[in-house]
Protein backbone atom coordinates (compact mmCIF):
# COMPACT_ATOMS: atom_id res chain seq x y z
CA UNK A 1 0.00 0.00 0.00
CA UNK A 2 1.18 3.17 -0.69
CA UNK A 3 -0.05 6.48 1.77
CA UNK A 4 -1.55 9.37 -0.75
CA UNK A 5 -2.19 12.91 0.77
CA UNK A 6 -5.48 13.50 -0.91
CA UNK A 7 -7.23 17.03 -0.94
CA UNK A 8 -10.47 16.34 1.23
CA UNK A 9 -11.82 20.40 1.19
CA UNK A 10 -10.53 23.76 0.25
CA UNK A 11 -11.95 27.33 1.87
CA UNK A 12 -10.39 31.09 1.86
CA UNK A 13 -11.30 34.18 2.87
CA UNK A 14 -10.68 37.73 1.66
CA UNK A 15 -11.09 41.15 3.56
CA UNK A 16 -14.15 43.20 2.96
CA UNK A 17 -12.37 46.10 1.46
CA UNK A 18 -12.17 46.35 -2.17
CA UNK A 19 -9.34 48.32 -3.48
CA UNK A 20 -9.61 49.35 -7.21
CA UNK A 21 -6.27 50.72 -9.40
CA UNK A 22 -7.64 54.23 -9.19
CA UNK A 23 -7.35 54.64 -5.47
CA UNK A 24 -3.66 54.79 -6.07
CA UNK A 25 -3.49 57.81 -8.57
CA UNK A 26 -3.93 60.20 -5.23
CA UNK A 27 -1.10 57.93 -3.33
CA UNK A 28 1.53 58.04 -5.89
CA UNK A 29 2.63 58.84 -9.48
CA UNK A 30 0.39 55.87 -11.17
CA UNK A 31 -2.52 55.00 -13.18
CA UNK A 32 -5.31 52.69 -13.84
CA UNK A 33 -3.90 51.32 -17.03
CA UNK A 34 -0.18 51.75 -15.75
CA UNK A 35 -0.86 48.52 -13.13
CA UNK A 36 -3.45 46.52 -15.41
CA UNK A 37 -0.54 46.49 -18.26
CA UNK A 38 2.34 45.74 -15.96
CA UNK A 39 0.49 43.74 -13.60
CA UNK A 40 -2.26 42.26 -15.31
CA UNK A 41 -4.38 43.38 -11.23
CA UNK A 42 -7.37 45.65 -11.35
CA UNK A 43 -8.49 44.89 -7.70
CA UNK A 44 -7.24 43.85 -4.47
CA UNK A 45 -8.49 43.76 -0.88
CA UNK A 46 -7.10 44.88 1.82
CA UNK A 47 -7.53 43.99 5.88
CA UNK A 48 -9.44 46.35 8.03
CA UNK A 49 -7.91 48.08 10.57
CA UNK A 50 -7.35 45.47 13.99
CA UNK A 51 -8.27 42.81 11.52
CA UNK A 52 -5.31 40.21 12.00
CA UNK A 53 -3.72 37.43 9.54
CA UNK A 54 -4.81 34.73 12.12
CA UNK A 55 -8.39 36.41 11.46
CA UNK A 56 -8.52 35.30 7.91
CA UNK A 57 -7.03 32.30 8.46
CA UNK A 58 -9.26 30.80 10.83
CA UNK A 59 -12.16 32.16 8.20
CA UNK A 60 -10.54 30.65 5.62
CA UNK A 61 -10.09 26.89 7.82
CA UNK A 62 -13.59 27.12 8.95
CA UNK A 63 -14.65 27.09 4.89
CA UNK A 64 -12.02 24.45 4.22
CA UNK A 65 -13.39 22.19 6.89
CA UNK A 66 -17.40 22.84 5.87
CA UNK A 67 -16.38 22.21 2.25
CA UNK A 68 -14.81 18.83 3.76
CA UNK A 69 -17.35 17.96 5.78
CA UNK A 70 -15.72 18.27 9.29
CA UNK A 71 -14.92 19.31 12.67
CA UNK A 72 -11.73 20.75 14.10
CA UNK A 73 -11.98 17.47 16.18
CA UNK A 74 -11.01 15.40 13.17
CA UNK A 75 -7.80 17.54 12.44
CA UNK A 76 -4.15 16.08 13.44
CA UNK A 77 -1.95 19.33 12.57
CA UNK A 78 -2.13 23.14 11.73
CA UNK A 79 0.75 23.83 9.01
CA UNK A 80 0.36 27.76 7.88
CA UNK A 81 2.37 29.82 5.87
CA UNK A 82 2.45 33.11 6.35
CA UNK A 83 5.21 35.97 5.98
CA UNK A 84 2.97 38.35 8.13
CA UNK A 85 2.41 36.84 11.30
CA UNK A 86 0.46 38.33 14.25
CA UNK A 87 3.30 38.50 16.28
CA UNK A 88 7.18 37.22 15.86
CA UNK A 89 6.15 34.49 18.30
CA UNK A 90 4.05 32.24 18.65
CA UNK A 91 2.74 30.84 15.54
CA UNK A 92 -0.09 32.13 14.48
CA UNK A 93 -1.10 28.85 13.41
CA UNK A 94 -1.55 28.37 17.27
CA UNK A 95 -3.62 30.95 17.38
CA UNK A 96 -5.82 29.50 15.15
CA UNK A 97 -5.70 26.35 16.35
CA UNK A 98 -6.83 28.17 19.89
CA UNK A 99 -9.68 30.14 17.58
CA UNK A 100 -11.14 26.72 16.43
CA UNK A 101 -11.01 25.11 19.81
CA UNK A 102 -8.89 22.96 18.55
CA UNK A 103 -6.89 21.03 22.01
CA UNK A 104 -5.29 18.48 20.55
CA UNK A 105 -2.65 17.76 18.19
CA UNK A 106 -0.13 20.34 17.05
CA UNK A 107 0.47 23.85 15.10
CA UNK A 108 3.41 25.29 13.39
CA UNK A 109 4.17 28.24 10.87
CA UNK A 110 6.18 27.58 7.70
CA UNK A 111 7.97 30.95 6.47
CA UNK A 112 8.92 30.93 2.72
CA UNK A 113 7.30 33.99 1.64
CA UNK A 114 5.52 33.33 -1.78
CA UNK A 115 6.73 29.99 -2.19
CA UNK A 116 5.47 29.20 1.57
CA UNK A 117 2.15 27.25 0.84
CA UNK A 118 4.38 24.97 -1.59
CA UNK A 119 6.52 24.88 1.38
CA UNK A 120 3.33 24.13 3.93
CA UNK A 121 1.59 21.54 1.26
CA UNK A 122 4.64 19.50 0.61
CA UNK A 123 5.32 19.21 4.49
CA UNK A 124 1.87 18.53 5.38
CA UNK A 125 2.23 15.35 2.69
CA UNK A 126 5.80 14.44 5.00
CA UNK A 127 3.82 14.29 7.68
CA UNK A 128 0.80 12.56 6.18
CA UNK A 129 2.92 10.21 4.43
CA UNK A 130 5.40 9.15 7.76
CA UNK A 131 1.72 8.58 9.75
CA UNK A 132 2.43 11.49 11.85
CA UNK A 133 -0.91 12.96 10.93
CA UNK A 134 -3.84 11.99 9.09
CA UNK A 135 -5.49 15.28 8.58
CA UNK A 136 -3.99 18.04 8.18
CA UNK A 137 -4.94 22.21 7.99
CA UNK A 138 -2.66 23.55 5.25
CA UNK A 139 -3.32 27.79 5.08
CA UNK A 140 -1.42 30.37 3.41
CA UNK A 141 -2.93 34.10 4.75
CA UNK A 142 -1.02 37.11 4.31
CA UNK A 143 -1.84 41.14 5.60
CA UNK A 144 1.16 42.66 2.91
CA UNK A 145 -0.76 45.81 3.11
CA UNK A 146 1.13 46.34 6.50
CA UNK A 147 4.82 45.61 4.76
CA UNK A 148 4.24 48.50 1.89
CA UNK A 149 5.88 51.32 1.82
CA UNK A 150 3.09 54.03 0.13
CA UNK A 151 5.93 56.27 -1.48
CA UNK A 152 7.03 53.21 -3.98
CA UNK A 153 4.68 52.75 -6.77
CA UNK A 154 6.64 49.99 -7.95
CA UNK A 155 5.30 48.01 -5.25
CA UNK A 156 2.42 49.11 -3.08
CA UNK A 157 0.14 48.62 -6.20
CA UNK A 158 1.05 44.99 -6.53
CA UNK A 159 -0.06 43.57 -3.11
CA UNK A 160 -3.27 42.48 -1.81
CA UNK A 161 -4.80 40.65 1.47
CA UNK A 162 -6.10 37.68 1.83
CA UNK A 163 -6.08 33.53 3.04
CA UNK A 164 -6.79 30.12 1.70
CA UNK A 165 -7.53 26.87 3.73
CA UNK A 166 -6.87 23.06 2.17
CA UNK A 167 -7.08 20.02 3.90
CA UNK A 168 -5.15 17.06 3.17
CA UNK A 169 -6.26 13.63 4.34
CA UNK A 170 -3.87 10.10 4.28
CA UNK A 171 -5.41 7.54 1.91
CA UNK A 172 -4.46 4.15 -0.01
CA UNK A 173 -3.09 4.50 -3.43
CA UNK A 174 -1.33 2.47 -5.90
CA UNK A 175 1.92 3.59 -6.05
CA UNK A 176 0.98 5.15 -9.42
CA UNK A 177 0.31 8.65 -11.30
CA UNK A 178 -3.15 7.20 -11.41
CA UNK A 179 -3.74 7.65 -7.89
CA UNK A 180 -5.29 11.04 -6.41
CA UNK A 181 -3.40 12.92 -3.88
CA UNK A 182 -0.03 14.52 -3.91
CA UNK A 183 2.29 13.09 -7.05
CA UNK A 184 5.53 14.83 -6.39
CA UNK A 185 6.89 17.99 -4.91
CA UNK A 186 10.21 19.97 -6.22
CA UNK A 187 11.63 22.28 -3.76
CA UNK A 188 14.34 24.97 -4.12
CA UNK A 189 16.22 28.07 -2.55
CA UNK A 190 19.46 30.40 -2.95
CA UNK A 191 20.34 33.21 -0.42
CA UNK A 192 22.49 34.58 -2.76
CA UNK A 193 19.70 36.30 -4.30
CA UNK A 194 18.00 37.59 -1.28
CA UNK A 195 18.81 41.18 -1.96
CA UNK A 196 16.23 41.02 -5.10
CA UNK A 197 13.11 40.58 -2.91
CA UNK A 198 13.33 41.43 1.17
CA UNK A 199 11.52 43.43 3.81
CA UNK A 200 14.16 45.89 5.38
CA UNK A 201 13.25 44.92 8.75
CA UNK A 202 13.25 42.49 11.59
CA UNK A 203 16.15 41.60 14.93
CA UNK A 204 18.70 43.41 12.17
CA UNK A 205 17.05 46.70 12.25
CA UNK A 206 14.55 46.78 15.24
CA UNK A 207 11.54 47.89 13.19
CA UNK A 208 8.96 46.18 10.97
CA UNK A 209 10.37 46.98 7.83
CA UNK A 210 8.74 47.82 4.13
CA UNK A 211 9.16 45.66 1.08
CA UNK A 212 12.00 46.20 -0.93
CA UNK A 213 11.85 44.55 -4.52
CA UNK A 214 13.99 44.62 -7.80
CA UNK A 215 11.01 43.99 -10.34
CA UNK A 216 13.05 43.53 -13.66
CA UNK A 217 15.61 41.02 -11.68
CA UNK A 218 12.28 39.02 -9.53
CA UNK A 219 10.86 38.62 -13.36
CA UNK A 220 13.98 36.89 -14.96
CA UNK A 221 14.29 34.67 -12.14
CA UNK A 222 10.58 33.23 -11.72
CA UNK A 223 10.23 32.69 -15.57
CA UNK A 224 13.16 30.37 -15.69
CA UNK A 225 12.57 28.90 -12.06
CA UNK A 226 8.78 28.71 -12.44
CA UNK A 227 8.91 26.45 -15.48
CA UNK A 228 12.00 24.34 -14.70
CA UNK A 229 10.59 23.67 -11.17
CA UNK A 230 7.20 22.45 -12.84
CA UNK A 231 9.10 20.51 -15.39
CA UNK A 232 11.20 18.43 -12.70
CA UNK A 233 7.80 17.97 -10.67
CA UNK A 234 5.75 16.95 -13.45
CA UNK A 235 9.09 14.19 -14.41
CA UNK A 236 9.08 13.10 -10.99
CA UNK A 237 5.74 11.99 -11.49
CA UNK A 238 6.12 10.57 -14.72
CA UNK A 239 3.75 13.53 -16.57
CA UNK A 240 4.30 16.14 -18.91
CA UNK A 241 2.59 18.87 -19.81
CA UNK A 242 -0.11 17.28 -22.11
CA UNK A 243 -0.89 15.67 -18.43
CA UNK A 244 -1.83 18.89 -17.05
CA UNK A 245 -5.31 20.12 -16.37
CA UNK A 246 -4.62 23.13 -14.58
CA UNK A 247 -1.80 25.13 -13.64
CA UNK A 248 -2.39 26.78 -10.38
CA UNK A 249 0.43 29.57 -10.04
CA UNK A 250 1.63 31.94 -7.33
CA UNK A 251 -0.35 34.98 -8.41
CA UNK A 252 2.39 37.47 -8.40
CA UNK A 253 1.87 39.27 -12.06
CA UNK A 254 0.02 38.19 -15.04
CA UNK A 255 3.33 38.58 -17.51
CA UNK A 256 5.12 35.88 -15.29
CA UNK A 257 2.16 33.83 -15.24
CA UNK A 258 1.64 33.95 -19.25
CA UNK A 259 5.92 33.50 -20.21
CA UNK A 260 5.76 31.02 -17.91
CA UNK A 261 2.74 28.76 -19.33
CA UNK A 262 4.57 29.46 -22.55
CA UNK A 263 7.67 27.72 -21.06
CA UNK A 264 5.51 24.58 -20.05
CA UNK A 265 4.08 24.46 -23.48
CA UNK A 266 0.35 24.50 -21.55
CA UNK A 267 -2.27 26.95 -22.79
CA UNK A 268 -3.24 30.33 -20.76
CA UNK A 269 -7.03 28.63 -21.00
CA UNK A 270 -5.88 26.06 -18.50
CA UNK A 271 -3.96 28.30 -16.06
CA UNK A 272 -6.29 29.59 -12.93
CA UNK A 273 -5.70 33.03 -12.84
CA UNK A 274 -7.23 35.46 -9.92
CA UNK A 275 -4.35 38.12 -10.00
CA UNK A 276 -6.69 40.22 -11.52
CA UNK A 277 -8.92 40.22 -8.84
CA UNK A 278 -6.43 39.46 -5.65
CA UNK A 279 -3.29 41.44 -6.14
CA UNK A 280 -0.14 39.62 -5.14
CA UNK A 281 -1.38 37.78 -1.71
CA UNK A 282 2.00 36.17 -1.05
CA UNK A 283 1.52 32.30 0.36
CA UNK A 284 -1.89 32.80 0.55
CA UNK A 285 -2.73 33.55 -3.10
CA UNK A 286 -2.43 29.54 -4.45
CA UNK A 287 -4.32 28.35 -1.75
CA UNK A 288 -6.89 31.38 -2.95
CA UNK A 289 -6.52 30.23 -6.22
CA UNK A 290 -7.42 26.52 -5.69
CA UNK A 291 -10.80 27.50 -3.74
CA UNK A 292 -11.85 29.95 -6.23
CA UNK A 293 -10.91 27.71 -8.94
CA UNK A 294 -13.12 24.99 -7.48
CA UNK A 295 -15.72 27.06 -6.65
CA UNK A 296 -16.10 28.20 -10.55
CA UNK A 297 -16.02 24.71 -11.58
CA UNK A 298 -12.63 24.52 -13.44
CA UNK A 299 -11.09 22.29 -10.75
CA UNK A 300 -12.48 19.00 -10.38
CA UNK A 301 -12.20 15.40 -9.11
CA UNK A 302 -9.51 13.22 -11.04
CA UNK A 303 -7.62 16.25 -12.47
CA UNK A 304 -3.68 16.47 -12.65
CA UNK A 305 -3.12 20.42 -11.14
CA UNK A 306 0.02 21.67 -10.90
CA UNK A 307 1.02 24.49 -8.46
CA UNK A 308 4.15 26.75 -8.30
CA UNK A 309 5.65 29.77 -6.58
CA UNK A 310 8.89 31.68 -6.48
CA UNK A 311 9.40 34.20 -3.37
CA UNK A 312 12.14 36.02 -1.37
CA UNK A 313 14.83 33.78 -0.49
CA UNK A 314 14.85 33.14 -3.31
CA UNK A 315 12.53 30.67 -2.39
CA UNK A 316 10.49 28.55 -5.17
CA UNK A 317 9.49 25.18 -5.79
CA UNK A 318 6.19 23.21 -7.35
CA UNK A 319 3.63 20.31 -6.36
CA UNK A 320 1.62 17.97 -8.53
CA UNK A 321 -1.30 16.41 -7.58
CA UNK A 322 -4.02 14.35 -8.87
CA UNK A 323 -7.45 16.60 -7.01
Amino acid sequence: MTVRSVVRGVGHCLPERVVPNAEFESLVDTSDEWIRTRSGIERRHFAAEGQLTSDLATQAARAALDSAGLGPADIDAIVLATSTPDLTFPATATMVQAALEMEHGFAFDVQAVCAGFVYALTTADALIVAGRARRVLVIGAEIFSRLMDWTDRSTCVLFGDGAGALILEAAEGTGTNADRGLLSADLHSDGRFRDILHVDGGTSTGTTGHLRMQGREVFRHAVEKLAETAHEALDRAGLGPQDVDWIVPHQANLRIITATAQRMQVPLERVVLTVQDHGNTSAASIPLALSVGVGRGQIRPGQVVVIEAIGGGLAWGSVVLRW
